[in-house]
């Protein structure tokens, strides 16, 4: 069992939801990333996405595309991304999982990338690009590595097309709640609601569903966790706290701000 599937185990012996929080690695610099992970870690989140810039990052809106462009800017490698991922590592064993696109992995070859990943403290990936189609050998290097594979699945997404996701995927199965890219959002959706419960129903015990998109207040954890939900995923706040925080006050407000989210995963 992988460290992810571990955590969900655990949590759901507390009768507890998942609290995944993502960051953009190397914004607003590598530095202050470290102090935003004790940050959530001292919130109390159970597992962190870790982004990893790319320069046409189709599945994020605004907030996170800019947190990108900064990170490109100021020069960020995967050589640098390692060696963050080897400084947490160093600090707590929090489940981490990586988000960036296929192209990252495919220049660096599949194999190769993945076994680098694993060995800096990584446990899962997530890529918003990889079709379930072309997945064979991502699949099959991730399995090699021990990794999660996580894919993503939206509203519209159709019943034969979602079992064949969720048998292709390991450690949780991330539902994006709108149509469109990630961002802060105010209005829960009757069709996200409908696609969770319709999820529930093909997925059963078989994988952990997580929603992500437009998450960013304890109200909307628990409305998304009284319908069913295993873990909540936020983003796009989260970035905004980090832009705009001063560096003296920031890894105290996004412990604030992440305790107030986990409270709400409590059932």
């Amino acid at each position: 069992m992988s460290k992810i599937q571990d955590k969900f185990k655990e949590l759901k012996s507390k009768n507890e939801k998942a609290l995944i929080s993502y960051i953009m690695t190397g914004f607003p610099n590598e530095n202050t990333t470290l102090s935003i992970v004790r940050g959530l870690v001292n919130g109390g989140t159970d597992i962190i996405e870790l982004g990893f810039p790319f320069s046409d990052p189709i599945a994020d809106g605004p907030v996170i595309q800019n947190a990108s462009t900064i990170s490109l800017n100021k020069g960020a490698k995967i050589e640098k991304f390692f060696r963050i991922v080897k400084k947490i590592r160093k600090e707590t064993d929090i489940p981490l999982v990586l988000m960036t696109y296929t192209n990252v992995l495919y220049t660096h070859g599949y194999t190769k990338f993945m076994s680098r990943v694993k060995k800096a403290g990584i446990d899962g990936l997530i890529l918003p690009d990889m079709s379930i189609e072309e997945s064979k050998d991502y699949l099959k290097s991730a399995k090699k590595n021990k990794l999660d594979t996580i894919f993503l699945v939206s509203p519209n997404t159709n019943n034969t097309r979602l079992k064949k996701i969720v048998k292709a995927s390991t450690g949780f199965l991330y539902m994006v709640s709108v149509f469109g890219t990630t961002g802060v959002q105010t209005k829960i959706h009757k069709y996200t609601i409908d696609s969770i419960k319709n999820a529930k129903k093909i997925v059963g015990s078989k994988l952990p569903i997580g929603i992500g998109f437009g998450v960013s207040t304890p109200s909307t954890v628990k409305k998304y966790v009284s319908v069913g939900v295993d873990a909540v995923i936020v983003g796009s706040a989260n970035i905004k706290i980090i832009g705009s925080a001063p560096p003296s006050k920031l890894q105290n407000k996004i412990t604030e701000y992440t305790k107030k989210l986990k409270r709400s995963t409590r059932t």
